[in-house]
């Protein structure tokens, strides 16, 4: 048999190989569990709480009644403890008839508690895992994750794509972080940066859709604020407000809302929205002194004139206030990172170390006390435009010029 031969034969019978064996290993879909969100919380002497939030295919089709043989709810969540989060996971096993699949997860919700514990092992485990996607929501809550994760609400019939939709069009109202495991790996290996991440928490509904006794005892979702961290730890959180000031340092703002008092007119007040705002931040270095200037370019609509005056009169002394309102929402957030929290989240140290290598070995052992007497300047051009013919506010019963 020539080598002509043989070759032939090899491949005919790797061919036959892959054939028979191209099923091994398939999973099929009535033996999983897809996991759409999962809830991380403290158990009992320093253990983990898993909480998975799993879909049901026949419950969650957007029918009003159940399908036949089906219980009505679009989720069910199981919940298991271990020493560790693959512990724990394993765990789940105990209490789900088919095999738990990671890779349909939208949302990671990590309870307070756990977050102020540490949250090296959670981005260990989810980094390592081959199903879970690094474009996974990662947030924090000051109520138990395990509830957060269970709870129904909003337009959604899965809650966890319904936070992964608050996320989505979140970007219109600019208060907490787009947090992701990517983002949450990259700050927590980086140099001189912290991680950041959204806030969520359960509120009343305020309005029942069913019952009137069911007033304010319905809840829902609310993605606002951020936490705070040092190393894996959470230090604390970030209001709404000041999440503003944040999200310019870590990530691109395509649209934000401020409001302005209108001049001498106690009361009264005007809404622009910010359509372009390009912020960057210059380090300096001088005599051993770290100074760090921030610069904003802001492009801005008039959205709501509520002045007396014409936006022709106004318009100046609405870049004025503008102007400084920025300025003093970068200031807050500089004085939060500098002397509350102590911590660089703002990347001050990321753009230290690429501008002054070589003066940031000296400095690196010791950034936060460096970054804490960091001198900050703040420099704001604001324009200001009308998108709209209408100069004169409209008046009742006048007819508008």
């Amino acid at each position: 048999m020539n080598c002509r031969s043989i070759a032939v034969l090899v491949l005919a019978w790797s061919a036959v190989s892959i054939l028979i064996t191209g099923c091994f290993g398939k999973q099929e879909i009535n033996d999983l569990a897809m996991v759409t969100a999962v809830g991380l919380d403290l158990y009992g002497d320093n253990q983990v709480s898993l909480s998975v939030q799993i879909v049901r295919p026949a419950d969650a089709r957007g029918q009003t009644g159940a399908p036949s043989g089906g219980t009505g709810e679009p989720i069910y969540s199981i919940q298991s403890q271990g020493r560790t989060i693959f512990e724990a996971a394993r765990n789940l096993a105990r209490f789900s008839s088919r095999r738990v699949y990671w890779a349909h997860n939208f949302v990671i919700v990590i309870g307070e508690d756990y977050a102020r514990r540490g949250i090296a092992d959670m981005i260990d485990f989810f980094t390592r895992n081959h199903e879970l996607r690094m474009s996974t929501w990662v947030v924090v809550t000051p109520d138990k994750a395990s509830e957060v994760i269970a709870t129904i609400t909003g337009m959604e019939v899965v809650p966890g794509e319904a936070i992964d939709k608050l996320f989505r069009y979140n970007q219109i109202v600019a208060e907490a972080p787009g947090s992701n495991m990517m983002r949450l790996q990259e700050s927590f290996l980086a140099t001189g940066a912290e991680p950041v991440l959204a806030k969520v928490q359960l509120k009343p509904r305020g309005i029942s859709n069913k019952k009137p006794n069911q007033f304010g005892s319905l809840k829902q979702v609310v993605l606002s604020g951020a936490a705070v961290f040092k190393g894996d730890k959470m230090q604390g959180w970030l209001s709404p407000k000041d999440a503003k000031g944040l999200l310019p340092f870590i990530e691109k703002v395509d649209s934000e809302i401020a409001i302005v008092n209108c001049p001498n007119e106690p009361g009264k007040r005007t809404t622009l929205e910010l359509k372009k705002l390009k912020q960057t931040m210059k380090p300096g270095w001088k005599d051993g002194k770290i100074t760090l200037r921030i610069k904003q370019k802001i492009d801005a609509n008039l959205v709501e004139l509520g002045c007396s005056n014409s936006y022709a009169v106004v318009r100046e002394q609405l870049e004025v206030k503008l102007r400084q309102q920025m300025e003093d929402q970068v200031k807050n957030i500089f004085d939060i990172a500098q002397q509350q929290y102590r911590t660089d989240f703002l990347k001050a140290g990321q753009t230290f170390h690429n501008r002054y290598p070589q003066e940031w070995r000296k400095v690196a052992a010791e950034w936060d006390d460096y970054f804490a007497e960091a001198d900050v300047t703040v420099q704001t051009d604001v324009k200001l435009t009308s998108p709209v013919l209408k100069l004169k506010e409209p008046t009742s019963g006048k007819e508008l010029k």
